[in-house]
């Protein structure tokens, strides 16, 4: 499970003295945390790598975002120290399909649901996230799937 390889690697960055990645764990385990403490309340507990990785998928688009920021407004040590926190959250992703396996899975979705219009992109948006969501970027894959629809 990924929280238990979060776990033994925040142990070994504090071996290694790694302060960069320790910081960047310690970051994880908090915002895991926080979502721990957000799903007491929920009426089902989803598989915890799935609670992992959404949390791990919200951060990367967060430190991307705020690295183009950086990056506009001439911030390049910033960007560099956001950059750094990013592939050490990318390391602990399962490793995402790629263009033409996402563009399968959704061409085998329209098919199986029938969808011919854009009408019904968020059935085909339900069951790839459903199905596929924790190794497919979303974002990228409505622009996918709008296109297959449109």
């Amino acid at each position: 499970m990924i929280r238990e390889q979060l776990k033994s690697a925040q142990v070994t960055a504090m071996k290694a003295g790694e302060k960069d990645r320790l910081a960047a764990i310690r970051l994880i385990l908090a915002k895991l945390k926080d979502r721990d403490i957000e799903l007491r309340t929920a009426s089902t507990m989803p598989d915890d790598d799935a609670i992992v990785v959404e949390v791990l998928q919200k951060m990367v688009k967060q430190r991307r975002e705020s690295i183009e920021m950086f990056r506009n407004g001439g911030r390049d040590e910033l960007a560099a120290k956001e950059q750094g926190e990013l592939d050490v959250i990318e390391s602990f992703l399962p490793t995402q399909m790629s263009e033409d396996e996402t563009t399968a899975a959704i061409e085998s979705i329209k098919a199986e649901v029938g969808a011919a219009s854009l009408k019904d992109m968020g059935k085909v948006m339900a069951i790839l996230k459903e199905r596929h969501g924790t190794v497919i970027d979303m974002s990228k894959a409505s622009g996918l799937v709008k296109a297959a629809l449109g």
